[in-house]
């Protein structure tokens, strides 16, 4: 589907907090919020100007209180979507990392869990969610992270 020339276009930064055991840090959205309740990686919108990597590690800090750098990301894969009613493109970049500073407070977020990234699926979740957990698992099985 092609975009029309005036429609808004949203890229978003996630990070993939994996930890000795190959779990994931997931957190579930306020339930006020567009999609509450679900389960959904870190992260948030790029900012003009700003690079994914810097976003990530922004959005990180902010929303968890851990100290990340850019240079531990790890580029999993991506997912987007576009909106039939135009209401624009929404991508997702999804990093991995495992290195990071401080333990994870619950900021901006209902509830954070550790979930084993073969279960990561199981979850209810956002929609472009589901394929960001599947390119992450296919790296975490064959020890690509």
């Amino acid at each position: 589907m092609e975009l029309e020339k005036n429609s808004t276009s949203t890229l978003v930064a996630a990070v993939a907090l994996i930890d000795r055991d190959a779990k994931v840090l997931m957190q579930r959205r306020p339930f006020g919020a567009m999609h509450g309740g679900l389960w959904e990686f870190p992260g948030g919108k790029v900012d003009p100007g700003e690079t994914p990597e810097s976003a990530a590690v922004r959005e990180i800090a902010e929303e968890l209180t851990l100290t990340v750098s850019a240079d531990d990301l790890r580029p999993i894969g991506f997912a987007s979507h576009v909106s039939a009613a135009g209401g624009g493109a929404l991508t997702i970049l999804l990093f991995g990392c495992r290195l990071w500073r401080g333990s994870p407070v619950a900021l901006s977020a209902d509830e954070l869990a550790w979930v084993a990234a073969s279960e990561l699926s199981a979850l209810d979740m956002p929609p472009l969610d589901y394929p960001l957990a599947e390119q992450l698992g296919q790296m975490v099985f064959h020890n690509l992270l």
